[in-house]
């Protein structure tokens, strides 16, 4: 599932292709043929991201939201030219215009595509953004819906802080608060995004390893210490991931291993997917257990033990 930093990085992404522009919307797919009726034509005012969630804000009031879940994901393609405003280099094209694509979702990929711009639609595209000089196909969301600015606040306000947005003292506290009203496991309740957003699978596991912390122990049993470390631990790696585009949650590496990870995910983490392996740590295999339908990755010496090495 992609997690908080992906999604931000769309976000900065369309604000820097279609943002002011009049964009043609459809939905091949046919599922979003309404909503895409309503925006199309329109010109794209703000593009932001909370936690998971994705707000294109058009004019005349008209928000779409967009929640990729766990199957979901953007494909971006440029047009290659001088004009092209991608955020990566781009050479001009030699003949037909050819396509750059960025492919955003759970894992992200750059490369060059040999078919004519603009590409036809491939699969089941639930939303196609198009400009002269930009397509953005979007497939396999959880949501794509149409908001008034009333029914968008509605969802914002449903979720928790986010360490891009709600910066400094104000969103740590209300992050403690949060977390410190529950006694669910404190492996859930990272996972929830009521409480905190952004943060999925991968950064749940490597966060709780980070801090030796036992994922089935009541989060409101930890010290306010130890949740305004996790707050400031998740602010540090969700900019991170923004910036690298990769979850890279291991802090033991120099600066050639954390190149190597940067390219080689088996390299990126603590626990997460490492059941059966030994831990980086202290040697005892890893494990994992289901935690509200989902898998956790935990070393049962580091953390359940609450030994810290």
């Amino acid at each position: 599932m992609p997690e908080g930093h992906t999604v931000h990085r769309i976000a900065a992404l369309f604000r820097e292709v279609f943002l002011n522009q009049s964009i043609l919307a459809s939905s091949p797919q046919g599922r979003f043929r309404d909503g895409a009726a309503l925006i199309s034509g329109s010109v794209l005012e703000r593009a932001e991201a909370r936690g998971k969630q994705l707000f294109l804000h058009f004019e005349s009031d008209r928000i779409v939201r967009v929640h990729l879940g766990i199957y979901g994901a953007w494909d971006v393609m440029t047009l290659q030219g001088d004009s092209v405003r991608a955020g990566s280099a781009q050479t001009l094209s030699l003949g037909a215009p050819r396509a750059s694509r960025r492919h955003l979702g759970e894992r992200e990929e750059s490369f060059d595509a040999d078919e004519p711009f603009p590409p036809a639609p491939r699969g089941a595209v639930r939303l196609r953004l198009e400009t002269s000089e930009v397509v953005a196909d979007l497939r396999g969301p959880t949501a794509c819906e149409v908001h008034t600015p009333e029914e968008a606040a509605s969802v914002v306000a449903r979720l928790g802080p986010d360490p891009l947005l709600d910066r400094g003292i104000r969103g740590q506290r209300e992050f403690v608060k949060r977390v410190s009203s529950t006694s669910r496991p404190i492996g859930a309740v990272l996972m929830d995004q009521a409480v905190v957003s952004g943060i999925g699978n991968v950064y749940r596991a490597e966060i709780l390893f980070r801090h030796h912390l036992d994922p089935f122990r009541p989060a409101s049993s930890l010290p306010e210490e130890v949740l305004v470390e996790l707050w400031k631990d998740w602010s540090s790696l969700l900019a991170d991931g923004v910036k690298t585009g990769v979850m890279l949650t291991r802090n033991d590496l120099d600066s050639a291993g954390r190149k190597r990870a940067l390219r080689v995910a088996k390299d990126r983490y603590f626990v997460y997917k490492r059941e059966g392996l030994p831990c980086r740590v202290c040697g005892t295999h890893v494990q994992m257990a289901l935690m509200a339908t989902r898998k956790l990755y935990f070393c049962p010496q580091c953390q359940l033990s609450g030994k810290a090495s």
